[in-house]
């Protein structure tokens, strides 16, 4: 007998899953345009985009990324774009949703994904990527590009991961590489003229579409580019098949953050969500040149808001949400010039309506106790230090350039001002290291130890419960930076390490947290990753991997079945020394720093040396020539 089916989600079907309020939209701040889109469509007219801004994670992860908050509003502001939202559903809404033929929609208007103009991934990490495919799974649209008919949606990516989008090249019509507040509204633009086009006797074609969108600065259209290979498996060239395409794609940037756009009106959602706080974007960039960090090289150069311009910003999102949180984002707060000024002129408006500042991303060289004294509440909430690496001679390697001395004196400041609490993030597998390089992360932390009570002792302070909390993620050999030629541990190196780690550090007051080696090495794999994955990741959705950035979720045993399936295998991607003049899958998108200098950083770091922060008016990476303004990097 056949099953009865609906085309949308009932109120029985939100009592079966876990937190509804993930998919029943209907918050404050969200745009509606459902009225006036009716009146244009009723009207027989085809000048409007519609897009659908699709995150590939639950709800309460897309939520908390800034720019899915900036990027949905800024659409939404275009008069004749109707952005709406749409996430991954959890396994159990999934399953109801296959049970019952119910296409995915958005949350807005409940309107199918298919049936928007434009389809539009934000891609943070790049184990959301077989999530891509639950998402145009779900929606009936096909997953490669070459599949899709005149009428199927226009799918489209960016996000800091489709630097190297190689992996997911072929599910993707358009990527935008770099930041997008600009490049989006001139691809709305042409996306229109196509839609205008198609009532006219001489219609645009998809492929007349895509090759205008190539002369777009920042827009890869990866259909337009041929992938050959050598006999060893290595990429022996990324070349364009269309003299239209450029034989490299430049990043785009935003250059003045003051005149940038950034709402103060937001989504407040009606779920706790993973940062549920408002936020000010400081600036965007470091200086710091940590030499194992892709956003510190992707992101240059440093472009500072003023001080004057967060203010303004701060008092409206107070007033518009109603959150008694404002965190404050960069890659290095402690390092924004104007920090103090900011801080100063919040503490008391903010801390009258009972709202507290939070400050996240310090580096231990920066730390201020008299700036945390301003910002924390009486309960003395945890820092959080990265120092990366456990010995003096690793942290030269990588460029970190802070010493044991810093760190020790930051936290006996902060002992002092009554701090109990310490989060310490490190790495493993760091090239060059050594097990005394490992040790030394517990040595460091058994000295934060003695030096608590040794503050204690000597300022006859109470005795509080002293949480020392460390953290151990795995080195993964990112694309452009100076690490991208470097090979990963093997996921049995990386399990001695954190055993012998763990061992070291039994106490009570230290925790030990460490990530999975699994999803490390297969994120390696997607990170540096070629076109040859993408039938990979197919056939592993199908066979029902999804949700790999979920430790419950992720199988590396059946990945690996399904890579050896295609001929291919995890040594090859993950644990292998690339040769200086190997070409990369990604050598043909140009982020603005030069691989001669990336490659100079390598070799300052087998040599020990530390290369001081960028300063003003520096040229020697290149990533000045994207920029017309004055650099505010940290000197």
């Amino acid at each position: 007998m056949n099953k009865m089916h609906t085309n949308r989600i009932e109120r029985a079907d939100l009592l079966r899953v876990e937190n509804p309020a993930r998919y029943v939209g209907g918050e404050r701040g969200a745009v509606v345009k459902s009225e006036v889109l009716s009146q244009i469509q009723e009207a027989g007219r085809t000048d409007y985009v519609r897009f659908a801004y699709c995150f590939p994670d639950i709800y309460e992860i897309g939520m908390s990324n800034l720019a899915l908050v900036i990027l949905y509003h800024l659409l939404n502001e275009i008069p004749y774009v109707y952005c709406e939202r749409a996430f991954s559903p959890w396994k159990d809404m999934d399953a109801i949703m296959r049970d019952r033929n119910i296409p995915l929609s958005s949350l807005e208007t409940r309107t199918p994904l298919s049936e928007f103009d434009v389809v539009g991934f934000s891609l943070q990490y790049e184990m959301c990527y077989t999530n891509v495919l639950q998402m145009l799974d779900l929606s009936g649209i096909p997953f490669f590009s070459s599949d899709r008919k005149e009428d199927d949606p226009i799918v489209i990516a960016g996000g800091p991961v489709v630097y190297n989008a190689e992996p997911v090249a072929d599910f993707f019509d358009m990527i935008v590489i770099g930041e997008a507040e600009d490049v989006l509204a001139e691809m709305m633009e042409l996306i229109r003229d196509y839609k205008r086009s198609r009532n006219t006797v001489t219609p645009m074609s998809r492929r007349e579409l895509l090759l205008l969108s190539a002369a777009v600065p920042g827009v890869y259209v990866p259909s337009l580019y041929d992938v050959t290979y050598r006999e060893d498996g290595t990429v022996e060239a990324v070349r364009p098949t269309d003299p239209a395409a450029p034989e490299r794609i430049g990043k785009r940037i935003v250059d003045n953050l003051d005149t940038a756009y950034f709402p103060t009106d937001p989504i407040v959602p009606h779920t706790r969500i993973v940062h549920d706080r408002s936020y000010l974007e400081l600036f965007r960039g470091c200086g710091h040149g940590c030499r194992f960090c892709q956003a510190g090289f992707l992101y240059r150069p440093v472009r500072e808001r003023s001080a004057e311009t967060l203010i303004d910003q701060a008092l409206a999102l107070e007033k518009n949400t109603g959150y008694d949180e404002l965190g404050m984002l960069s890659l290095s707060t402690g390092d924004y010039s104007g920090l103090k000024k900011l801080a100063e002129a919040l503490v008391e408006p903010l801390g009258e309506r009972h709202t507290s500042l939070s400050l996240p991303s310090l580096r231990v060289d920066s730390f201020s106790i008299g700036l945390m004294e301003k910002v924390s509440d009486t309960r003395k909430t945890g820092l959080t230090f990265a120092p990366e690496a456990g010995t003096q001679r690793l942290r030269d390697v990588i460029n970190k350039g802070i010493s044991e001395e810093d760190i020790l004196s930051a936290l006996e400041l902060a002992f002092e001002g009554g701090w109990t609490r310490v989060k310490l993030y490190f790495m493993l597998g760091l090239p060059t290291e050594t097990m005394e390089d490992v040790m030394g992360i517990a040595e460091m932390a058994r000295k934060i130890e003695r030096l608590y009570f040794d503050v204690t002792a000597r300022t006859g302070q109470r005795k509080r419960k002293l949480e020392i909390i460390v953290s151990t993620s795995m080195f993964i050999p990112k694309p452009f930076t100076p690490f991208q030629w470097e090979k990963q541990d093997t996921r049995e190196m990386l399990i001695e390490k954190q055993k012998a780690l763990a061992e070291r550090m039994r106490s009570r007051n230290i925790k030990y947290s460490w990530h999975d080696p699994d999803t490390s090495v297969w994120e390696t794999v997607m990170s540096r990753g070629d076109r040859r994955l993408a039938p990979v990741l197919a056939d592993g959705y199908r066979s029902g991997l999804f949700f790999d950035a979920w430790d419950d979720c992720f199988r590396l045993g059946q990945w690996l079945e399904v890579l050896a399936a295609h001929g291919l295998n995890l040594p090859f991607y993950s644990h292998r020394e690339r040769g200086d003049d190997e070409v990369f899958p990604w050598d043909h998108i140009d982020p603005g720093v030069n691989k001669s200098y990336l490659l100079l950083e390598r070799k300052r770091a087998y040599e020990g040396s530390v290369t001081p922060p960028c300063r003003p008016g520096c040229r020697a990476c290149g990533a000045s020539d994207f920029y017309t303004g004055v650099c505010h990097a940290a000197g």
